[in-house]
Protein backbone atom coordinates (compact mmCIF):
# COMPACT_ATOMS: atom_id res chain seq x y z
CA UNK A 1 0.00 0.00 0.00
CA UNK A 2 2.80 2.25 0.97
CA UNK A 3 4.80 2.00 -2.46
CA UNK A 4 1.59 2.13 -4.11
CA UNK A 5 1.31 5.90 -2.59
CA UNK A 6 4.71 6.64 -3.34
CA UNK A 7 4.64 5.58 -6.82
CA UNK A 8 1.32 8.05 -7.19
CA UNK A 9 3.11 10.85 -5.65
CA UNK A 10 6.02 10.59 -7.79
CA UNK A 11 3.45 10.21 -10.64
CA UNK A 12 1.66 13.51 -9.76
CA UNK A 13 5.16 15.38 -9.18
CA UNK A 14 5.86 14.76 -12.35
CA UNK A 15 3.06 15.68 -14.36
CA UNK A 16 2.59 18.30 -12.07
CA UNK A 17 5.96 20.06 -12.90
CA UNK A 18 5.16 19.61 -16.56
CA UNK A 19 1.70 20.45 -16.71
CA UNK A 20 2.22 24.12 -14.80
CA UNK A 21 5.35 24.16 -16.61
CA UNK A 22 3.46 24.63 -19.69
CA UNK A 23 0.74 26.75 -17.78
CA UNK A 24 3.15 29.37 -16.83
CA UNK A 25 4.78 29.73 -20.16
CA UNK A 26 1.50 30.46 -21.61
CA UNK A 27 0.70 32.99 -18.30
CA UNK A 28 3.73 34.81 -19.26
CA UNK A 29 3.79 34.93 -22.81
CA UNK A 30 0.07 36.64 -22.49
CA UNK A 31 1.08 38.88 -19.41
CA UNK A 32 4.32 39.76 -21.38
CA UNK A 33 2.11 40.92 -24.40
CA UNK A 34 -0.81 42.88 -22.62
CA UNK A 35 1.66 44.67 -20.76
CA UNK A 36 4.52 45.78 -24.16
CA UNK A 37 2.47 44.94 -27.06
CA UNK A 38 5.42 42.04 -27.58
CA UNK A 39 5.07 38.38 -28.24
CA UNK A 40 8.43 36.64 -27.10
CA UNK A 41 9.59 33.77 -25.95
CA UNK A 42 9.34 33.29 -21.75
CA UNK A 43 11.03 29.27 -22.09
CA UNK A 44 13.00 27.96 -19.57
CA UNK A 45 14.30 24.97 -21.12
CA UNK A 46 15.77 25.02 -24.74
CA UNK A 47 13.70 22.57 -26.01
CA UNK A 48 9.96 22.15 -25.66
CA UNK A 49 7.21 24.52 -24.64
CA UNK A 50 8.08 24.54 -20.78
CA UNK A 51 8.56 27.31 -18.13
CA UNK A 52 10.43 25.17 -15.36
CA UNK A 53 10.05 27.53 -12.01
CA UNK A 54 6.29 27.94 -12.59
CA UNK A 55 6.22 24.06 -12.78
CA UNK A 56 8.55 23.64 -9.74
CA UNK A 57 6.75 26.19 -7.69
CA UNK A 58 3.53 24.69 -8.38
CA UNK A 59 4.54 21.84 -7.28
CA UNK A 60 6.44 22.79 -4.27
CA UNK A 61 2.86 25.26 -3.38
CA UNK A 62 0.58 22.58 -3.80
CA UNK A 63 2.66 19.58 -1.88
CA UNK A 64 2.72 22.35 1.28
CA UNK A 65 -0.02 24.27 0.99
CA UNK A 66 -2.88 21.43 0.32
CA UNK A 67 -3.82 21.07 4.11
CA UNK A 68 -4.83 25.22 3.71
CA UNK A 69 -6.77 24.28 1.14
CA UNK A 70 -10.14 25.69 3.47
CA UNK A 71 -8.39 28.50 4.52
CA UNK A 72 -7.97 31.61 2.08
CA UNK A 73 -6.76 33.89 4.16
CA UNK A 74 -3.42 31.88 5.22
CA UNK A 75 -3.29 30.16 1.84
CA UNK A 76 -3.07 33.12 0.39
CA UNK A 77 -0.41 34.62 3.39
CA UNK A 78 1.56 31.67 3.22
CA UNK A 79 1.58 31.11 -0.71
CA UNK A 80 2.83 34.69 -0.61
CA UNK A 81 5.77 33.69 1.29
CA UNK A 82 6.90 30.57 -0.18
CA UNK A 83 6.78 31.59 -3.12
CA UNK A 84 8.97 34.43 -3.30
CA UNK A 85 10.88 31.96 -1.17
CA UNK A 86 10.87 29.89 -4.04
CA UNK A 87 11.33 32.70 -6.85
CA UNK A 88 15.03 33.92 -5.20
CA UNK A 89 15.94 30.49 -4.94
CA UNK A 90 15.52 29.23 -8.17
CA UNK A 91 16.78 32.76 -9.38
CA UNK A 92 19.62 32.15 -7.10
CA UNK A 93 20.62 28.34 -8.55
CA UNK A 94 19.86 29.38 -12.06
CA UNK A 95 22.39 32.20 -12.16
CA UNK A 96 25.07 29.60 -10.53
CA UNK A 97 24.37 27.03 -13.35
CA UNK A 98 24.05 29.03 -16.36
CA UNK A 99 26.07 31.91 -15.16
CA UNK A 100 23.51 34.18 -16.60
CA UNK A 101 20.16 36.23 -15.20
CA UNK A 102 16.59 34.78 -16.67
CA UNK A 103 14.61 37.80 -15.13
CA UNK A 104 15.28 40.48 -13.22
CA UNK A 105 13.26 43.28 -10.51
CA UNK A 106 15.83 45.91 -9.94
CA UNK A 107 13.47 48.23 -11.78
CA UNK A 108 10.41 47.58 -9.63
CA UNK A 109 9.95 49.51 -6.34
CA UNK A 110 11.01 47.28 -3.24
CA UNK A 111 12.66 44.10 -4.64
CA UNK A 112 15.40 42.70 -3.01
CA UNK A 113 18.84 42.08 -4.85
CA UNK A 114 16.54 41.94 -8.00
CA UNK A 115 15.40 38.57 -7.38
CA UNK A 116 12.43 38.91 -5.63
CA UNK A 117 9.59 42.08 -4.94
CA UNK A 118 6.31 43.15 -3.31
CA UNK A 119 4.10 43.33 -6.39
CA UNK A 120 5.13 39.71 -7.42
CA UNK A 121 4.60 38.76 -3.66
CA UNK A 122 1.19 39.62 -4.18
CA UNK A 123 1.14 37.33 -7.32
CA UNK A 124 2.26 34.26 -5.48
CA UNK A 125 -0.51 34.77 -3.18
CA UNK A 126 -3.11 34.86 -5.35
CA UNK A 127 -1.63 32.20 -7.93
CA UNK A 128 -1.72 30.01 -4.37
CA UNK A 129 -5.59 30.46 -3.62
CA UNK A 130 -6.35 30.13 -7.45
CA UNK A 131 -4.05 26.93 -7.50
CA UNK A 132 -5.59 24.62 -4.73
CA UNK A 133 -8.72 26.11 -4.72
CA UNK A 134 -9.91 26.09 -8.55
CA UNK A 135 -6.66 24.53 -10.21
CA UNK A 136 -5.81 21.82 -8.41
CA UNK A 137 -8.69 19.45 -8.78
CA UNK A 138 -8.77 19.46 -12.13
CA UNK A 139 -5.30 19.14 -13.47
CA UNK A 140 -6.09 16.17 -10.89
CA UNK A 141 -8.62 14.87 -13.16
CA UNK A 142 -6.36 15.26 -16.22
CA UNK A 143 -3.80 13.18 -13.94
CA UNK A 144 -5.87 10.37 -13.17
CA UNK A 145 -6.73 9.45 -16.33
CA UNK A 146 -2.58 9.65 -17.61
CA UNK A 147 -1.45 5.69 -17.29
CA UNK A 148 0.96 5.60 -14.08
CA UNK A 149 3.56 3.63 -15.49
CA UNK A 150 6.81 3.51 -14.61
CA UNK A 151 8.62 3.72 -18.23
CA UNK A 152 6.43 6.43 -19.25
CA UNK A 153 7.24 8.03 -15.93
CA UNK A 154 11.16 7.26 -16.65
CA UNK A 155 11.45 8.31 -20.20
CA UNK A 156 9.62 11.75 -19.17
CA UNK A 157 12.58 12.34 -16.50
CA UNK A 158 15.10 11.41 -18.90
CA UNK A 159 14.44 13.21 -21.58
CA UNK A 160 13.33 16.62 -19.03
CA UNK A 161 17.06 15.51 -17.60
CA UNK A 162 18.44 15.44 -21.54
CA UNK A 163 16.90 18.79 -22.13
CA UNK A 164 18.39 20.44 -18.49
CA UNK A 165 21.83 19.50 -19.78
CA UNK A 166 21.44 21.01 -23.30
CA UNK A 167 20.13 24.28 -21.69
CA UNK A 168 23.26 24.60 -19.93
CA UNK A 169 25.30 23.91 -22.86
CA UNK A 170 23.23 25.96 -25.35
CA UNK A 171 23.40 28.82 -22.91
CA UNK A 172 27.14 28.70 -22.27
CA UNK A 173 27.89 28.40 -25.97
CA UNK A 174 25.90 31.58 -26.62
CA UNK A 175 27.32 33.56 -23.62
CA UNK A 176 30.92 32.35 -24.30
CA UNK A 177 30.15 33.71 -28.36
CA UNK A 178 28.79 36.70 -27.75
CA UNK A 179 31.49 37.85 -25.18
CA UNK A 180 33.84 36.53 -28.05
CA UNK A 181 32.79 38.58 -30.11
CA UNK A 182 31.87 41.66 -27.68
CA UNK A 183 35.57 41.93 -26.33
CA UNK A 184 37.25 40.60 -29.82
CA UNK A 185 38.26 37.44 -28.43
CA UNK A 186 39.71 34.20 -30.25
CA UNK A 187 38.62 30.55 -29.26
CA UNK A 188 41.80 28.75 -29.72
CA UNK A 189 40.51 25.51 -28.06
CA UNK A 190 36.83 25.45 -30.25
CA UNK A 191 37.49 22.58 -32.47
CA UNK A 192 35.66 22.66 -36.32
CA UNK A 193 33.43 19.75 -35.10
CA UNK A 194 32.11 21.54 -31.59
CA UNK A 195 31.56 24.57 -33.62
CA UNK A 196 29.52 23.50 -36.29
CA UNK A 197 27.98 21.49 -34.03
CA UNK A 198 26.44 24.29 -31.64
CA UNK A 199 26.23 26.28 -34.39
CA UNK A 200 23.38 24.01 -35.57
CA UNK A 201 21.78 23.52 -32.64
CA UNK A 202 22.09 26.74 -30.27
CA UNK A 203 22.93 29.69 -33.51
CA UNK A 204 22.67 33.26 -32.32
CA UNK A 205 19.51 33.52 -34.22
CA UNK A 206 17.76 30.90 -32.05
CA UNK A 207 19.18 31.49 -28.79
CA UNK A 208 18.36 35.45 -28.99
CA UNK A 209 14.40 34.22 -29.79
CA UNK A 210 14.69 31.30 -27.40
CA UNK A 211 16.18 33.80 -24.33
CA UNK A 212 15.98 37.01 -25.23
CA UNK A 213 16.01 38.55 -21.26
CA UNK A 214 19.53 36.17 -20.81
CA UNK A 215 21.91 39.23 -19.06
CA UNK A 216 25.69 39.13 -18.51
CA UNK A 217 26.97 40.90 -15.41
CA UNK A 218 30.48 42.89 -16.24
CA UNK A 219 33.80 43.23 -13.82
CA UNK A 220 32.17 46.54 -12.49
CA UNK A 221 28.77 44.57 -11.85
CA UNK A 222 26.58 45.97 -14.75
CA UNK A 223 24.21 43.83 -16.77
CA UNK A 224 24.27 43.77 -20.39
CA UNK A 225 21.61 42.04 -22.54
CA UNK A 226 23.39 39.16 -24.70
CA UNK A 227 21.03 39.74 -27.29
CA UNK A 228 22.35 43.59 -27.69
CA UNK A 229 25.67 42.73 -27.17
CA UNK A 230 25.70 40.11 -30.23
CA UNK A 231 24.29 42.95 -32.27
Amino acid sequence: MENETSKKLVHQIIWYTIIFSIIGLLIETIFCYLTTGVIESRKGLIWGPFCPVYGIGATILIILLEKYKNNPTKLFIIGSIMGNIIEYLLSYILEAIYGVRFWDYAYVDLNLNGRICIRYSIFWGMLAVILIKLVKPYIDKIINKIPNLKPLNISIIILLIIDCIATVWAINTYQDRVLAKYYNIENTNQTKLKYYIEEKLFSNDKMEKTFPNLRYTDEFGKEHYLRDMIN
